[in-house]
C-alpha cells in the first residue's frame, strides 16, 4: 500500500469518491457536491495547513482518502475514509501507520498525531488500536448526528512522537490525580465555568453551534477585517465541525476556548479563551471576538478581566498575552483598559486577515508577581 498526494487536477475524482460512498459516523453521511467544491475552493483539501492523500492498494486502486490538517501546528490531526467496498480488508490500520510515518518524518518534528471518532464507531476504534494509537479521552455527548438528531459520545486517540520512534503504545494513567507525586504543573483540573457581574463564561459545547454561527454571520463584516477564519461566510456545518474540535481540544487541554453568555437573558455574546498554551512555561494567550450587537457595552473587557484572573489564580500562569493588529483599536483598548503592558510592536510580523498586506502586531502582557 502507499499514500499518493491528491492534486487539484483530481478534483472530480475526489468529488466522486466523497459522494458515491457513505459516511455513517460523520456529521454529514452524504456530502453534496456543492459543499465539497466550496471546501476545495477554500483550501480545505490542499493548503499550507492541509494535505490530502489517496490510499492506494497493491493494485494501485484508490481505496481510501486521508486528509491531514493543522500541519502548521505541532499537533496535526487527520480524517481517514475508506471506500464502502474496501472496508474490512485491513486497509485502515495500514493507511494510518503510513500517516503516522509521514507526520513524524516531517522536518518540523511534530509532537503528536491525533484523531477523533464517534464512540460507537468500533471499526474505526479498532483501526486506531491496530495502528498503535492510544485512547486518551471520551467526550460525553460531543458528537451530533443530524440524521438521528441525537448526540453521541466522541473518543480521542493519539500517538506521541516518542511512542512512534520506539514502536510502543504507552497507556494513559487515568488515575493520575490520585497520586501525590503529580506536580502542580501536571494538574490540568480546573473550573469549566466562570461568572462575572453580567456574564457566564464556560467551556464550549457542541449544542452552542447554532447560536455561535448566527453571531458569526450577523457580525461577518466586523469580523472579516481582523479574523482570517472569517474571510468567507461559514456554514452551520462548518461551525459545528469547528466546535466539535474545540470541545475535544478543551478536554485534552490543547486549547481552552470559552463561550460568553449574558446572565440575564442567556444570549450568546461572543467567544474568548486561552490559546497557544505552553503548559511547561505556564504561558497563555487570550483571544476574543464579540457579536457586533453587543459592542460598546464593556462586556468583552469584563470577560477578559475574569479570564486573566482565572489564568493566574487557577492555572498558575506565569505569563498571559494579548496579541493584536496594531490597527485593531477595539482589541487594543481591551488590553489597555485592563492595564496590560505593551511590551513591543513587531513590525511586518503578519499579513492582514485577507492575506494581502503586511501588518504590525502589538504584544501586550501581564506576568506573575
Amino acid at each position: 500500500m502507499k499514500l499518493t498526494e491528491w492534486t487539484m487536477e483530481e478534483q472530480e475524482q475526489l468529488i466522486h469518491f466523497m459522494t458515491t460512498n457513505t459516511w455513517p459516523y460523520h456529521g454529514n453521511a452524504h456530502p453534496a457536491r456543492e459543499l465539497i467544491e466550496i471546501t476545495i475552493e477554500e483550501g480545505g483539501y490542499q493548503s499550507d495547513e492541509v494535505k490530502t492523500f489517496w490510499v492506494e492498494n497493491e493494485d494501485d486502486e484508490q481505496v481510501g482518502i486521508v486528509k491531514i490538517y493543522d500541519l502548521q501546528d505541532e499537533i496535526p490531526l487527520f480524517d481517514l475514509r475508506i471506500a464502502d467496498e474496501a472496508r474490512g480488508r485491513g486497509y485502515g490500520p495500514q493507511a494510518l501507520k503510513m500517516v503516522a510515518e509521514y507526520v513524524f518524518q516531517l522536518p518540523e518534528a511534530k509532537i503528536r498525531l491525533e484523531g477523533h471518532t464517534r464512540q460507537d464507531n468500533f471499526a474505526m476504534r479498532k483501526t486506531f488500536e491496530r495502528a498503535g494509537f492510544v485512547k486518551e479521552a471520551q467526550l460525553r455527548q460531543a458528537w451530533f448526528s443530524p440524521k438521528e438528531e441525537s448526540y453521541y459520545d466522541a473518543v480521542t486517540y493519539g500517538m506521541t512522537r516518542e511512542d512512534f520512534l520506539k514502536g510502543t503504545a504507552t497507556p494513559v494513567k487515568w488515575d493520575d490525580d490520585s497520586h501525590p507525586e503529580v506536580s502542580k504543573k501536571e494538574d490540568y483540573s480546573f473550573s469549566e465555568e466562570l461568572q462575572t457581574e453580567r456574564l457566564i463564561i464556560r467551556a464550549p459545547k457542541v449544542e452552542d453551534a447554532e447560536v455561535a454561527w448566527k453571531a458569526i454571520i450577523s457580525s461577518h463584516d466586523a469580523l472579516k477585517e481582523w479574523m482570517p477564519w472569517a474571510q468567507t461566510k461559514q456554514t452551520l456545518e462548518q461551525t459545528t465541525t469547528n466546535l466539535r474540535q474545540a470541545v475535544a481540544d478543551f478536554i485534552t487541554r490543547k486549547d481552552l476556548r470559552l463561550h460568553l453568555f449574558l446572565k440575564e437573558t442567556g444570549e450568546f455574546v461572543g467567544s474568548s479563551g486561552l490559546h497557544r498554551i505552553d503548559w511547561t512555561v505556564r504561558k497563555f494567550e487570550i483571544g476574543y471576538w464579540i457579536d457586533s450587537k453587543f459592542e460598546g457595552k464593556g462586556l468583552m473587557t469584563e470577560a477578559v478581566e475574569r479570564i486573566t484572573q482565572f489564568a493566574f489564580e487557577e492555572l498558575d500562569a506565569n505569563r498571559v498575552e494579548i496579541r493584536c493588529d496594531s490597527e485593531n483599536v477595539r482589541s487594543r483598548s481591551v488590553a489597555e483598559r485592563l492595564a496590560y503592558t505593551l511590551e513591543g510592536t513587531l513590525h511586518y510580523d503578519s499579513l492582514s486577515s485577507d492575506g494581502k498586506k503586511l501588518r504590525d502586531t502589538c504584544i501586550y502582557a501581564k506576568t506573575k508577581g
